[in-house]
């Protein structure tokens, strides 16, 4: 078996290799190691939560950096209108509102990074 320490989007994982024609088990024991890993991340996310969360989620379509904040909490939206602006590889990517409603939350703040996938904001 070999130990190695792996770097992804700035999750730290280490992770054991097992070599020659092993069972099928030795992936299924690197997987649980590297969970815990993830999990204080997504947990901290609601952490910078602004107002009550509403019920339309809006999430991340790619990985990336809370560029900008175009909407804040109680303003109305249309759909289509950019709520969140990503930064992924010097691109600025809007995240837009889905459908017509009124920003419930605001989950991240400006410099944060983000995986695809995670709770930006909610609408009402």
């Amino acid at each position: 078996m070999k130990n190695y320490t792996i770097t992804v989007n700035g999750n730290v994982y280490d992770v054991v290799v097992e070599e020659g024609a092993g069972s099928g088990a030795a992936p299924a024991a690197a997987a649980p190691k590297a969970a815990p890993k993830a999990a204080p991340k997504a947990a901290a996310a609601p952490k910078a939560s602004v107002g009550a969360a509403g019920s339309i989620r809006i999430e991340a379509g790619a990985a990336g950096k809370v560029f900008k904040l175009e909407k804040s909490v109680g303003q109305a939206v249309k759909k289509g209108d950019a709520v969140v602006i990503l930064e992924a590889m010097k691109m600025e990517i809007p995240v837009v509102a889905p459908q017509d409603g009124t920003v419930a939350s605001v989950d991240v703040a400006v410099g944060d990074s983000v995986e695809a996938g995670a709770l930006l904001a909610t609408l009402n």
